[in-house]
């Protein structure tokens, strides 16, 4: 083998080393998460009533997710929604620094020989326990850990040759000299990779096998210590001051650390190196001491540095409501049956909005009141932006690895959002602008035209609460009613139709002039109607009653198409 194949093949093994290492870190924190991530939650928002047990909780939970970012984001979410003080917040987050720390440090311990072990358990209770979730997930937290353990002994067998190549020895060397490049290089790496456990456990490899010498790889540390307090704060630049607020108190303090010690590397890797003369693990422990000294240093002062921050980001009044997501929390992507759970609750929040715009509807129609025209027409405006994060969030969970029962939850939320939209659509678009058409002309409904709109209205909201029901407690005997209603629902328009046509044949003024209206109306609340009984049909189909059900239904309709009720063909319903 020539110098360049062995070259290549060098870079190779270190690339793939590199690339399990940021693997294996990533399926260890979402197994974790989805095994124990209800619980990681709760001991956030639990232990944080002073600085030392929220200082700890941040150390345990971090040590479990194998990452101070997965921590910080969880942390930032409680923040956001006013579930933890800030300055408790800014302690938890200084605990997950130094757990960020701890853990790689008992990662990096000569443990190479148990990764075969860990694997073989792991995916051992990975095969043997589909139908139990956690037992799977501790397999895949077990299978990372192992294969973290396979990367370390990979990077080391291909550092070692390249710490005698002269052209890498250069490039180490320029780094070596430029201290502040050799931090943002860290730095960038971190953020690219998203796990400072993984740039840490490559650096201390590196500077074990030779790479570069001791003052570098503390300046790589620092680097990397400061990049992972920035990942973060970049992946929240659009969330409100509240939710960001403690990430940026974190990386002040991290960036304050890290002026502070950066000048000193050199004396400090000499003194470290007097400590622990093999150095071999001296990148490691810098880390450790760095953080446990930053945490010593500022958690007396969570409180001035907390009130400092909300001083420089305060928060914006909100006029009215705001058109956000409440519930759709990202950091609970990676254990789906607790997503699903703030989907739904996002998608019932949805439900409301919608019944708070039919309700407007039948207000406009009686009142005339185009202010109230303009606010249903915000109202959808904000219909489709919650469906719109719904949706995007489901898409997010639909990437995980789904049980059955989770698979169904999720496409009954989306059937009941899309036809919410739909809803919202037909409300915004159809009645709303019917009833401007109706206030434009001063036109007005002649009193039994106006009481039969109302009564068709009311069955419809009625059927659109009874549809929010049964998506919330899946009861089918609530479904079969929503259902049944649909039969009944037709039946009311065949009436409401006949009715208006009875008074045109008597000439009401009042009902010519709002004969194309009022059709309309009728038609469009029926359309309305229809969506709503689609709501059931998942839950419906989940229990094997739909089918039977729809047949029935077009045998039914087929006879009403052969014998109609009437001379004057009905509007087509829509639905």
């Amino acid at each position: 083998m020539n110098a360049s194949e062995s070259a290549t093949t060098i870079l190779i093994h270190l690339a793939g080393g590199v690339a399990l290492l940021i693997w294996a870190v990533r399926l260890v924190r979402t197994g974790a998460m989805r095994a124990f991530g209800s619980q990681l939650r709760h001991a956030l928002q639990s232990f944080t009533r002073n600085r030392f047990a929220a200082f700890g909780s941040g150390i345990a939970v971090t040590m479990v997710l194998q990452s101070s970012t997965a921590t910080t984001l969880l942390v930032s979410s409680f923040a956001g929604q006013a579930l933890i003080v800030p300055a408790m917040a800014l302690a938890v987050l200084l605990g997950a620094n130094l757990g960020t720390a701890l853990a790689a440090f008992v990662i990096s311990m000569d443990l190479g020989w148990l990764w075969g072990l860990c694997v073989a358990i792991g995916v051992a209770m990975y095969l043997s326990s589909e139908a139990m979730e956690r037992p799977r997930n501790i397999g895949r937290v077990l299978v990372g850990i192992g294969l973290i353990l396979l990367a370390l002994i990979e990077l080391n067998a291909a550092a070692a040759p390249l710490a005698r190549s002269p052209t890498f020895r250069v490039v180490l060397g320029a780094i070596g000299s430029e201290p502040l490049l050799g931090m943002l290089v860290a730095i960038a790496a971190t953020w690219l990779v998203h796990s400072s456990i993984a740039v840490i456990l490559m650096i201390a490899t590196f500077a074990a096998s030779g790479l570069f010498p001791p003052a570098t790889a503390l300046t790589l540390v620092i680097g990397a210590n400061l990049g992972n307090a920035l990942i973060p704060v970049l992946d929240q630049l659009g969330a409100p001051a509240a939710q960001r607020r403690a990430a940026v108190g974190n990386l002040l303090t991290r960036l304050l650390l890290a002026l502070a010690v950066l000048p000193f590397v050199g004396p400090l890797s000499g003194w470290l190196l007097g400590l622990s003369p093999s150095g071999s693990r001296l990148a490691i422990e810098f880390h450790v001491v760095l953080n446990f000294v930053g945490a010593l240093i500022f958690l007396p002062f969570v409180k001035p540095i907390s009130g400092l921050v909300e001083r420089f980001m305060p928060g914006k009044e909100e006029k009215g409501e705001a058109v956000t997501p409440r519930y759709l929390d990202p950091n609970a992507l990676d254990s789906p049956t607790e997503a699903l759970g703030g989907a739904m609750r996002e998608a019932l929040r949805l439900g409301d909005r919608v019944e708070s715009m039919l309700r407007d509807t039948m207000t406009l129609l009686e009142k005339d009141e185009l202010k109230l025209s303009r606010a249903i027409a915000r109202a959808d405006d904000g219909v489709d932006t919650i469906h719109e994060s719904i949706k995007l969030y489901l898409v997010k969970v639909s990437r995980n690895e789904l049980t059955d029962e989770e698979s169904r939850r999720l496409f009954e939320i989306v059937t009941l959002i899309t036809n919410l939209e739909h809803i919202g659509d037909v409300i915004d678009k159809n009645l709303r602008e019917l009833a401007e058409k109706k206030i434009r002309k001063r036109y007005s409904f002649s009193p039994e035209g106006l009481a039969e709109i109302r009564e068709f209205h009311h069955r419809v909201a009625s059927a659109l609460a009874l549809a929010l029901n049964v998506f919330a407690t899946r009861d089918l005997v609530l479904a079969r009613q929503l259902f049944a209603d649909k039969a009944a629902m037709r039946e009311a328009e065949r009436r409401a139709t006949d009715s208006h046509f009875q008074r045109l044949r008597s000439g009401r003024p009042e009902s010519i002039e709002t004969s194309a209206i009022h059709l309309d109306i009728i038609r469009d609340l029926k359309r309305i109607h229809g969506h709503i009984v689609s709501i059931a049909y998942p839950i419906l189909e989940s229990a094997n009653e739909l089918r039977e059900s729809r047949l029935r239904e077009t045998k039914e309709a087929a006879r009403n198409r052969e014998t109609p009720a009437t001379l004057i063909p009905a509007p087509h319903s829509g639905g």
